[in-house]
């Protein structure tokens, strides 16, 4: 069969305008492969057992119709040609294939020979080498006869890029996911495609399965590694996984929405086997749905990924809970924090020998992008680690600047934390700044912190043993009321809406909520901030998420007032004040609450003042008898906090000064 001019018969007559367009924009000519099936089967067979063939003859094909050169991609492969990564095997080198993957890491566009010509010394013939490898080939031999070294004389230069894909979360529940090595070339490489596909971005790949030789030493391998090079590349249609919701599905999804107690049905669809802990269960469902995130006008940017923290007593289930939300939330992975790296979290460069120099490699927040990372052992991380957080956690990007490549990676992932406090039992009376090694500018970013608390408490005791003896004897009566595969597609379906309007009503609860805690404690000698505007964002996207359950595009007074009962729950267990009775962030965010504040200054106000009178050293039961008639009974605490700070420091035993 002359397959250039059945292409040239095929491209004529359904794909000519198409051509016409892409000649006029500089673009290539995508071909739907179901539409060469239809019109000319046996070609269509043959393009897929000898790709690299077949799309010269497309090319040459093009050249014939209308005298120049374009290039041919083809799209929309059948399902047999849809390989895992992981399934990958010699059978496929060499055929065209698809494969579905999300980018770990990819180099800078780089320019490239493609072909290069030479001028022979003697008779002056130019000879034209292909180049395919990585070391420039030169001609072995001229007609003339004459071998040896050649002159360079012209080279064609493409530009190309390499990625490394791995297999996406949903495929590979419990394993190792595969990894590739993608090469792309020519207009796969523009700018609008480099975005595409920036590491942490899911792909679709159609290409040819290619060799890879290896060296050992200098020698060649017998062993090769494999990678894809590219012929066509879209983004996957689906965000969060290959989700496939049938009609009877969906309507089980709106029947579940629109049922008033779905809120009790998904609470008990989290985590059936842990008894109790209704508003933390009722927190995670939200924080599995999310708010939406919006970019103002002048570029601002509001996540709307809900960020929790669980802490609290050892054997409650945190780890357990954390385990089982990132197994059920689409696109989410569970880290533990003392497994973890800052790098391995967010972003690094590294050195490819494979695809050669520096390149940009994606870490889990960002695979996990418009998913859900459950980090457990947070406190484990090292501080830089933790601190490599901070911009993910707020304003849902990575930046990164190593090895002259400076980038910024999409990383709108919600984060579920667990921490130990450092004192093995949770203290109530205790900030939990002090109990936990997290800085304090990343704890003020977890929208809920909760403390999940064992208190001997008979009734609960007798409630708790008899739930898990249940759960061992008579597993099926703890079966999630909804079933994990079907709440997957149900907080897929859920995030597709993306515009959420808040009715007046719910407005002015959640604003009178926050005025109205603001204020509360505002008069008297101890000012006191019992909560700030980063609680009422978070207020908000509590109540989307709320709204998002019932499929509603409209946040109403019962979403409000389930953000209302939640933030407050979460200030009783960690911002409340004992020794005012009064809550007080900064208690929850920074350890120091307004009446401990006040406190230091009166301390510091009295060392001042008597290094005035008395000289340079002030004696520290001085000090102490000094604040005792102000009214403070105890300041050893206060006094240690001071030295810490570097506020006062003890020149000698007994004696202190100001700094």
């Amino acid at each position: 069969m002359d397959y250039v001019s059945r292409a040239e018969e095929f491209i004529r007559e359904k794909y000519y305008t198409q051509l016409l367009t892409a000649l006029k924009e500089e673009e290539p000519l995508i071909l739907d492969f179901n539409d060469l099936d239809r019109y000319e089967p046996v070609l269509a067979d043959q393009l897929l057992e000898e790709p690299e063939q077949l799309l010269k003859q497309f090319h040459e094909a093009v050249k014939n119709i209308e005298g120049s050169l374009v290039n041919v991609r083809i799209r929309n492969l059948p399902e047999r040609r849809v390989v895992r990564i992981r399934n990958l095997r010699a059978k496929h080198l060499g055929k065209l294939i698809m494969i579905d993957t999300i980018i770990k890491a990819g180099s800078e566009v780089k320019p490239q020979v493609q072909e290069a010509i030479f001028q022979c010394p003697e008779c002056g013939t130019k000879i034209s080498v292909v180049q395919s490898g990585n070391i420039l080939e030169k001609p072995y031999q001229c007609e003339c006869g004459r071998r040896g070294d050649f002159e360079l004389v012209a080279k064609k230069m493409i530009d190309v890029r390499w990625l490394v894909g791995v297999e996406p979360f949903e495929l590979t529940t419990g394993e190792r996911p595969g990894e590739i090595s993608v090469f792309l070339k020519e207009d796969l490489t523009t700018p609008r495609m480099q975005r595409k596909t920036d590491p942490g971005n899911r792909i679709k790949v159609v290409g040819v399965l290619k060799e890879l030789p290896k060296r050992i030493k200098g020698k060649l391998s017998t062993r090769m590694d494999m990678y894809i090079e590219g012929n066509y590349v879209e983004p996957s249609d689906i965000e969060f996984e290959e989700l496939e919701i049938s009609e009877e599905e969906e309507r089980l999804i709106k029947e579940l929405a629109s049922d008033p107690g779905i809120y009790e049905k998904l609470k008990a669809s989290v985590a059936p086997g842990i008894y109790g802990f209704d508003e933390i269960k009722e927190a995670l469902v939200l924080q599995m749905f999310g708010g939406n995130r919006k970019v103002l006008p002048d570029g601002t940017i509001i996540r709307g990924n809900i960020h929790v923290l669980l802490t609290g007593d050892p054997g409650v289930g945190k780890s357990v809970l954390l385990k089982l939300i990132s197994s059920t939330m689409p696109r989410s992975r569970y880290v533990s924090g003392s497994g973890v790296s800052g790098a391995g979290l967010t972003a690094t460069v590294v050195k490819n020998e494979a695809i050669g120099g520096w390149v940009l490699e994606a870490g889990a927040l960002i695979l996990c992008n418009k998913g859900l990372i459950a980090i457990d052992e947070f406190d484990k991380m090292s501080r830089d680690d933790q601190i490599a957080m901070h911009e993910a956690t707020s304003i849902e990007t990575v930046s990164i600047a190593k090895a002259s490549i400076v980038a910024t990676l999409p990383a709108q992932t919600a984060v579920l934390a667990g921490a130990n406090p450092k004192f093995g039992r949770f203290v109530v009376d205790m900030p939990i700044v002090q109990q936990l090694d997290i800085p304090e500018t990343l704890l003020s970013r977890f929208d809920l912190k909760f403390a999940l608390r064992d208190k001997p408490d008979r009734a609960q005791d007798e409630k708790l043993a008899d739930h898990i003896i249940i759960s061992r004897t008579t597993p099926e009566v703890i079966e999630p009321i909804i079933d994990k595969n079907l709440l997957r597609k149900y907080i897929a379906y859920a995030k597709q809406i993306s515009d959420i309007e808040l009715t007046p009503q719910a407005a002015q609860e959640l604003k009178n909520f926050y005025v109205d805690m603001r204020n509360q404690y505002a008069t008297g000698e101890t000012f006191v901030v019992s909560i700030t505007l980063r609680q009422y964002e978070a207020l908000i996207r509590l109540a989307e998420a709320s709204a998002k359950i019932r499929l509603s595009t409209r946040i109403d007074a019962q979403d409000a007032a389930r953000a209302i009962n939640l933030m407050k729950y979460s200030l009783q267990q960690l911002g409340y004040d004992v020794e005012t009775g009064r809550f007080d962030i900064d208690k929850l965010e920074s350890g120091v609450t307004a009446s401990r504040r006040k406190r230091m200054v009166t301390v510091l106000e009295i060392i001042g003042r008597m290094q005035r009178e008395e000289g340079k050293e002030v004696d520290v039961e001085d000090v102490k008898a000094s604040a005792e008639e102000l009214g403070m009974e105890s300041i050893d605490e206060i006094l240690e906090q001071l030295k810490r700070e570097g506020s006062i420091y003890e020149p000698r035993p007994g004696f202190i000064r100001k700094i």
